[in-house]
């Protein structure tokens, strides 16, 4: 893997992390906005692979469309998990 894959995947990661959190709510700071966009990015891809529906449109807008549909559903699990604990204390 090279610097600049690296740094894309970096990218990618920060807008569509940043997106999901001004949508959901609360963000994670620089690094978590990239963790929770890469992580995002994954997620979408699987779950765009089990439509069937495959990359909505082409580029870098659709990868960072994708990531951030991913991340969204991240956040929402995340949030899901977060509530559900703090209620059994």
């Amino acid at each position: 893997m090279t610097l600049e894959t690296i740094l894309v995947w970096a990218v990618i990661g920060l807008i569509a992390g940043w997106l999901a959190s001004a949508v959901v709510g609360g963000g994670y700071g620089l690094v978590g906005d990239i963790v929770v966009g890469v992580v995002g990015a994954f997620l979408g891809g699987f779950i765009f692979r089990a439509l069937g529906a495959g990359q909505p449109f082409g580029g870098i807008v659709g990868t960072i469309f994708v990531a951030f549909i991913g991340a969204v559903v991240l956040l929402l699990v995340l949030r899901a998990i977060r509530s559900s604990s703090a209620r059994r204390i």
